[in-house]
């Protein structure tokens, strides 16, 4: 087997690993905060603090990667500090300690995933292998410790944050396995992030994506809470979370020859109408059993956002500004957009219930496809 060969399997458990961290946090800390008692809007606004924090961090670590000597070795320092703060999570059940606690750890835990996108495309498009492998190992990790989470949470709610630990632990010591991709700023002119903003396609997009990521962020925060009230237990919900990312394979099996072929434009159309097919079945079926079939169609919204726009940063963007670009299309399209489907979602769920929110998201991201269908449509023909 060759370096290369080698190398590329590291990426792979690295995702492996990365992403089961993802399945932890993101499912089951919402259902911690609704077993400790908080309301829907309280825990709106818990979850919506992460998001408010990345406006500030995924900036500045983005800028901190493309300018220090190595992205590697600050990818090191967020899951250092991420693991050391998830210890102290579980210590009081205040509000405001919540609040301190959530803000510290997404402060260094939000960048993650972006500047470890940064370091494998880039890594990749010298090698000429793909990506959708490699992510694809992120799913399943995910899709696997859903079941594992659940089955822990079902059992002792308190126990999510011990196998988060673990697991960051883990991704961070492979981290030293990983090539060296050095930021490309270091010792040059410094380059603006704003720089990026005089990309007009690169714009839109962007503001495509945070757009339908702002239905998906109502959905991360209340789909397990609401899942829960029509019949779900923990250990269903983690099954149901198996089913969503084991979902995401067979785009990532033919992600860039359907990319090549369509267009990063129509990739995002066609997951925003499915978005809003998804949205409003949800909205109508009032058993958990029933869901879980149409959890399926969560394998062409997510996973076709979130690959067509690092693919596209990462050709199209300079490369001293690769990692900026990743974590402001992150922080965009996975951290305003949470904020504001976390936050409003939270309130409009108090005021007509979770199940009309869904109906509404489903309107919305519906009239999402057809606007930004015409305006491509329109530039075609010219």
């Amino acid at each position: 087997m060759g370096y290369s060969a080698i190398i590329y399997y590291y990426f792979i458990i690295f995702y492996a690993v990365f992403f089961m961290g993802g399945a932890i946090y993101g499912t089951f800390v919402p259902v911690y905060l609704d077993y400790i008692g908080y309301s829907k809007s309280e825990i709106g606004i818990l979850m919506s603090l992460g998001p408010f924090v990345a406006i500030i961090a995924q900036p500045f670590w983005g800028i901190t990667s493309d300018r220090a000597r190595s992205k590697n070795f600050v990818l090191q320092i967020l899951f250092l500090a991420s693991i050391f703060i998830m210890a102290l999570f579980p210590l009081s059940r205040n509000f405001y300690y919540l609040v301190a606690v959530i803000t510290l750890f997404t402060f260094f835990q939000t960048s993650t995933g972006p500047i470890s996108d940064a370091i494998t495309l880039e890594y990749l498009s010298g090698t000429g292998q793909s990506f959708g492998p490699i992510r694809m190992a992120g799913t399943i990790g995910y899709a696997v410790m859903s079941v594992i989470a659940g089955w822990f949470a079902q059992r002792h709610i308190g126990s999510i944050f011990i196998l988060n630990i673990i697991v960051m632990f883990i991704a961070f010591m492979i981290v030293y396995k990983l090539p060296v991709v050095k930021g490309h700023q270091f010792g040059k002119e410094k380059i603006s992030i704003w720089k990026l903003f005089s990309n007009r396609n690169l714009v839109v997009l962007m503001l495509l994506n945070f757009l339908i990521q702002t239905t998906l962020g109502f959905y991360y925060t209340y789909f397990p809470i609401y899942f829960r009230k029509i019949g779900g237990s923990n250990e269903l919900l983690g099954l149901a979370y198996f089913i969503s990312a084991m979902s995401e394979i067979p785009f990532l099996l033919y992600a860039d020859k359907i990319l090549k072929r369509i267009g990063t434009r129509w990739a995002l159309i066609g997951a925003s109408g499915v978005a809003a097919l998804r949205w409003l079945i949800i909205s109508f079926i009032p058993n958990a059993y029933l869901v879980l079939p149409f959890q399926l169609l969560h394998g062409l919204i997510f996973i076709v956002l979130y690959y067509s726009m690092a693919t596209y940063i990462n050709q199209e963007v300079p490369k001293e500004l690769k990692a900026s670009g990743q974590t402001v299309n992150n922080l965009i399209g996975m951290g305003i957009s949470r904020i504001v489907g976390s936050l409003l979602g939270g309130f409009l769920s108090d005021l007509y219930g979770i199940k009309m929110v869904f109906l509404y998201n489903s309107v919305l991201a519906f009239c999402i496809a057809l606007i930004f269908g015409y305006i491509f449509l329109k530039k075609a023909s010219k």
